[in-house]
């Protein structure tokens, strides 16, 4: 009897323990892997927080994880290739180039490994990727356009400082920028060949370099505008005129809205910011991954919209919530 009970018990532990070894992978915990392009710029902060709200909300895990310097191509390429070995469900990812990432994110995709692209295309990923979670980055350009000509009234000479080489989503808000001051007759482009980096130091010296060569021999710039295409782009540049005591005698339109640019824009000294919703970035490239995940049907381009915020409009609620974002309840 006692041989038969042992037998018995031997039966259910043996088949209790398959049963949990081949567990179907539905029931085993999501992880989502989600690398920005940088770890350190509010925007990035931003779009952590909404990942963090996804996951909580989703009941998935994240795994925020980005390059040191903005710029760093190499790593980004590494951190992926790392999620992909340590068996991640899926990947979030702003790429740092629109090229240089397509191989090993085409790699992810054949390891069944799928992929959403947020923030900043990449060059023919339809087919290797679920979907593309972004500000149509087109517009915010063509929006920056529109505001500094009409505050130029039309005419002036202008600069454009671009962020960086290989980046998508800075590319195309310089294109739409420069579409649309092209139908301004009265308004010349002294410059748009000078790229600001990936850090605020770079930017700030080529901002710098930008400022002396534009320097009359009174010490005042001439030129009218100016036009920065992202954050960090934006500060080093704002940095710069404040260091030759020219801030506020441009007008200055930028990009993204960390409390620097925003305190510049209420001191008047930056007279306009495109916006994008870092926050709702995050969050939906999140919740568009686990969607697909889970096999619903999900859309291959996700708009994550864009404002411009003035001086004028800065205090309506609408503004304050996707210029200020409650980031302390998801990051502590």
């Amino acid at each position: 009897m006692r041989a038969l009970t042992r037998l018995i018990l031997s039966f259910l532990f043996c088949s209790l323990f398959f049963l949990s070894c081949t567990q179907p992978d539905s029931q085993k915990e999501t992880t989502i892997a989600v690398i920005p392009k940088g770890t350190t710029h509010v925007f990035w902060q931003s779009v952590h927080a909404g990942a963090v709200k996804a996951s909580r909300e989703l009941g998935v895990k994240i795994h925020w994880v980005g390059p040191e310097k903005e710029d760093d191509r190499q790593q980004q390429i590494a951190l992926i290739d790392n999620q992909v070995i340590n068996a991640v469900s899926g990947i979030v990812v702003a790429p740092l180039d629109a090229t240089a990432l397509r191989r090993t994110i085409e790699a992810a995709s054949r390891k069944n490994v799928p992929v959403v692209i947020f923030d900043s295309a990449l060059d023919n990923a339809e087919e290797i990727t679920v979907s593309f979670v972004a500000t149509d980055n087109l517009e915010g350009g063509r929006i920056a356009g529109r505001n500094l000509a009409s505050m130029l009234n039309g005419k002036g000479k202008v600069i454009l400082l671009r962020y960086a080489e290989g980046s998508a989503s800075t590319e195309a808000r310089e294109a739409g920028f420069l579409e649309v001051l092209k139908t301004f007759p009265e308004i010349q482009i002294v410059s748009d060949e000078q790229y600001a980096g990936a850090t605020t130091a770079s930017a700030q010296q080529a901002s710098e370099n930008l400022i002396l060569r534009f320097k009359d021999a009174q010490g005042k710039l001439a030129v009218d505008g100016i036009f920065t295409p992202n954050e960090s782009s934006t500060y080093g540049m704002l940095q710069a005129l404040r260091r030759n005591q020219l801030a506020g005698q441009v007008k200055f339109v930028g990009f993204d809205a960390s409390e620097p640019l925003l305190e510049g824009l209420q001191q008047s000294e930056i007279h306009g910011l495109v916006v994008q919703n870092p926050f709702k970035m995050g969050y939906l490239g999140v919740k568009t991954l686990v969607q697909h995940l889970r096999g619903e049907q999900v859309e291959k381009r996700v708009d994550t919209g864009v404002a411009f915020v003035t001086l004028e409009n800065i205090n309506s609620p609408e503004m304050q919530e996707v210029i200020k974002p409650d980031l302390k309840q998801w990051l502590e």
